[in-house]
């Protein structure tokens, strides 16, 4: 039960992270149909602006400044830098290609994905930054298991971040306006909703989770690279799938799901095979969960079945 409740633990923290990313995937494919590839990358600039940030405080003033108040300054300009990478993908590579076949947005989300990449790799190089350990997190005792203060942080952040959303989607003129949008474009504009307002907002939204998220991966494991969001845009796509694809409580659940499946399957299939499926090998899960959602579940687990129109 130990191993049991400190790998749901340790499930459920990353799965947070997952959840925040999932999200920008499904409000965009939501309102749009759009499946943004590049928004893990988005994720990638937020972790290596935060750890720039970090860095420079650190060094020019060490011990000086409180470490919550450094995170909250790499916050402060990783958020504003991803919104707007955010808005300058959708306003010159996606908005565009709105009316194009399906297959040509989706083409152009592969080829943003590509040059941020390479314009991160430009910027930053090619080697790890490592995040300065200004945190020192207390360990707390929950029956068995051990976790973290900075653990806990996360936890509640994410949750306390997605509540906002689902008010601002549900409660807002602007949350109207995007579900009006996401049922009926042409619709939602004779209506008077500004339809190319709201698609941005959407991508800003989602860019701002992406920025969190990358500051809360690159706090939590201490490193930042600029090829680290293409497999955690991945795994949150496939989060977003297991969920249901366009369905923000659906991205929430599959994220939480896919952590939770990944640390019990690195855990305890780990220790079955002596190591040989252990941590190392605990991406696999995530696509295995993939495939057979996509087999026995294509519309998620909060995904609604929606006939093809005539």
């Amino acid at each position: 039960m130990d191993i049991l409740l400190q790998q749901l633990i340790n499930g459920v923290t990353v799965g947070s992270v997952y959840a925040l990313v999932a999200l920008g995937y499904t409000m965009v494919y939501g309102i749009i149909g759009l499946i943004n590839f590049a928004h893990g990358d988005v994720v990638m600039v937020g972790a290596m602006v935060a750890t720039t940030v970090v860095t420079a405080l650190v060094s020019a003033d060490p011990g000086g400044l409180s470490p919550w108040l450094v995170i909250i300054a790499s916050l402060a300009l990783a958020i504003p830098a991803c919104a707007a990478l955010g808005w300058i993908a959708e306003r010159f590579a996606y908005r565009p290609l709105r009316r194009a076949p399906r297959l040509a947005p989706l083409i152009s989300a592969i080829g943003v994905s590509i040059i941020i990449q390479t314009l991160a790799m430009m910027v930053w190089g090619r080697n790890y930054l490592s995040f300065p350990h200004i945190i020192k997190p207390a360990i707390y005792q929950v029956g068995g298991a051990r976790i973290s203060s900075l653990q806990l942080i996360i936890i509640l952040s994410a949750v306390a971040i997605m509540a906002g959303l689902l008010l601002v989607v549900h409660r807002t003129r602007l949350g109207t306006a995007m579900r009006a949008t996401a049922q009926n474009r042409e619709v939602a504009g004779l209506m008077g909703v500004n339809i190319n307002t709201v698609i941005s907002a959407a991508f800003i939204i989602g860019s701002v989770l992406a920025a969190v998220a990358g500051v809360m991966v690159t706090t939590y494991y201490g490193v930042a690279q600029y090829t680290m969001g293409f497999l955690l845009g991945l795994k949150a796509f496939t989060a977003a799938v297991l969920g249901g694809i366009g369905n923000l409580g659906g991205a929430m659940l599959g994220g939480l799901l896919l952590g939770i499946i990944e640390s019990l399957g690195a855990g305890y299939i780990g220790d079955l095979t002596h190591g040989v499926f252990g941590s190392n090998y605990q991406d696999v899960f995530a696509f295995i969960v993939l495939i057979l959602a996509l087999v026995f579940r294509p519309s998620g687990l909060l995904g609604e079945r929606v006939g093809d129109r005539a």
